[in-house]
């Protein structure tokens, strides 16, 4: 009775403090400047490359990155370095992102005086609104001494890499959600890619938060060999984060129906929504191939959250 008390509290402060952020207009909506033209129609194709039809035999592997990096500091028993590299998404997709946004970086938190085959090394993905290092970089110190390696990507359109135009992570286009998240799986394959060849490390895993999670839960299903996946207060689709839960208040439907009404398309406010369910339902994870070591996935999920539904996280 406590427990059902509790998680309705939690689910009526997510409704307070998201009718406060998104109906108040404090921050701008996502999708302000609309659906992103001919840029939605690459990302389309591109996202539908990634599901089981088109994966097989052309997956792997990925390009190889090569981070350059510096030492921010060290101690007896860690040390934390960041890094930089070329995007190695294709040229389509690498034009198709913000000249910002085309410089991965990165941060690596690792033990000291333990070889790589004795260690392991999780990638940790940004969920929404995350645009430093920091807190993903806290959870890695616990994890330092049972000598695991955290490795934390900054996101395209995130921090450092987010376009001049945009405020905080407010994206401008749909397009944008799209291209947001195929960069990220791109880069994460290509940093696995090299912890497992460059590095030599045998135990990988791949870990996010919200947004992060599911990005995560489609690098897991992608890579050719078991890695540790683990999605955590994660949708199944970003359909039921910006069509179903709080943040439908904070997406500008409106300009995305007066950008349909400028190429003669009339729609009505809910032909709009049902137009976004089906371009994000590229994002959909249990459209993409099955793990290789599906008991390698851990989801961790909440039955009362207002940003995702209860039905998503049973998916």
């Amino acid at each position: 009775m406590v427990s059902a008390r509790l998680g309705m509290l939690h689910y009526v402060i997510d409704h307070v403090y998201g009718a406060f952020m998104h109906r108040t207009r404090i921050t701008p909506p996502f999708f302000s400047r609309g659906w992103g033209g001919p840029k939605l129609e690459l990302l389309e194709r591109m996202a539908k490359q990634l599901f089981p039809m088109y994966v097989e035999g052309h997956n792997w592997p990925p390009p190889l990155v090569r981070p350059v990096w510096r030492t921010v500091w060290e101690t007896k028993t860690a040390r934390l370095r960041e890094g930089v590299f070329q995007t190695p998404c294709d040229d389509e997709l690498t034009a198709a992102l913000p000249p910002e946004s085309r410089t991965a970086r990165v941060a690596w938190l690792v033990p000291k005086n333990v070889p790589p085959q004795k260690m392991s090394c999780v990638v940790h993905l940004a969920g929404t609104g995350d645009h430093t290092y920091d807190r993903r970089l806290r959870l890695g110190g616990p994890l330092v001494k049972q000598n695991i390696a955290t490795m934390v990507l900054e996101s395209p359109l995130y921090g450092r890499r987010r376009p001049f135009l945009q405020r905080g992570a407010r994206l401008l286009c749909v397009s944008d959600l799209l291209l947001l998240g195929r960069a990220t799986i791109d880069e994460s394959r290509s940093l696995l890619h090299w912890l497992d060849t460059e590095e030599g490390f045998g135990k990988m895993g791949v870990c996010g938060l919200s947004m992060g999670g599911v990005h995560a839960s489609m690098v897991g299903s992608l890579h050719p060999t078991p890695v540790a996946t683990l999605p955590f207060l994660s949708p199944h689709s970003a359909v039921v984060a910006f069509c179903e839960g709080i943040l439908k208040y904070g997406t500008a439907w409106e300009a995305l129906r007066e950008e349909l009404a400028a190429q003669k398309i009339t729609m009505t406010l809910d032909e709009v929504r049902e137009k976004m369910r089906t371009v994000l339902s590229l994002t959909d994870v249990t459209r993409f191939p099955i793990p290789k070591n599906p008991d390698a996935v851990i989801f961790v999920a909440a039955t009362d959250d207002g940003y995702i539904p209860k039905h998503s996280v049973l998916e």
